[in-house]
């Protein structure tokens, strides 16, 4: 069966195992009921998330003039500590930021390859730790805005790490940490302002990914060089799909591709 799209993150629902989807043209796929089927992923061209025209993707799913235009992309998005919504203060879309930045956020630790330090909307608990590929995570500060949020990760990454070692994640080379003495730990870094917040007595969560074989020396696939791509599927971890012969592919690194995808087998 042949069906075409354009990527975009692949939704995801938390339950005993994750459920990943794919959203095609004219279908929304269960990846999960993929897992040991041959699959053939090909380039057919790009399109960009914002304008979608047929523009070669620069960054996050955008064209270059997009990335560098739409709110979507704003340098608050990777840098919460940059926000300035909450002064009245625009940097592309006011009203747009307003009801991003405006919102309770979470300052929470994950564990993916190791201990990390992370900011993401209250709404977006646990979506976030699983795009990560954290198999457990949990929540140390809710506070009600992002740069809120994000002075307080800026504080706390002078002490723990707050980048995921991707490699590392999908190899499942992981120790079980507790993440709740890591809270304590870290408790005295976070600033005044923010200290009224500190979640007390939280519990970790666990996340448990359809993975049936881990890749030992995972291998990143260029699609567009390739422009095409064909494996067994024994995976999904984070955003990445995992292939027999240790090939993944990271739906999310690869936003704005239109892809054909074909269920061989």
């Amino acid at each position: 069966m042949k069906y075409q799209g354009v990527l975009k993150k692949m939704p995801t629902e938390h339950l005993e195992t994750i459920q990943y989807y794919l959203e095609m043209d004219t279908d929304f796929l269960n990846m999960n009921q993929l897992i040991d089927k041959t699959i053939e992923i090909s380039f057919k061209k790009y399109k960009c998330l914002h304008c979608h025209l047929e523009k070669t993707i620069y960054r996050q799913g955008y064209c270059k003039s997009c990335f560098f235009e739409t709110p979507n992309a704003g340098d608050w998005i990777m840098r919460p500590e940059l926000s300035t919504a909450h002064l009245g203060i625009e940097d592309r879309d006011l009203a747009y930021e307003k009801q991003v930045q405006l919102q309770p956020h979470i300052v929470y630790l994950a564990n993916s390859s190791n201990v990390k330090v992370g900011v993401t909307r209250k709404q977006q608990v646990p979506t976030r730790w699983i795009d990560q590929g954290a198999h457990e995570a949990i929540e140390i500060v809710e506070v009600p805005n992002r740069y809120l949020a994000g002075i307080t990760e800026v504080a706390l990454k002078a002490h723990v790490a707050d980048k995921t070692n991707w490699r590392k994640m999908l190899k499942n080379d992981i120790e079980d940490e507790n993440l709740q003495a890591w809270q304590e730990r870290l408790r005295t870094y976070i600033p005044k302002e923010v200290q009224e917040y500190f979640i007390e007595n939280n519990k970790e969560t666990q996340l448990n990914f359809p993975v049936n074989k881990y890749p030992e020396k995972p291998k990143s696939l260029n699609l567009v060089k390739e422009k095409s791509y064909t494996g067994i599927l024994v995976g999904i971890k984070g955003q990445y799909l995992i292939f027999e012969d240790e090939t993944v592919f990271n739906i999310r690194a690869n936003e704005g591709l239109v892809v054909e995808l074909n269920i061989l087998a």
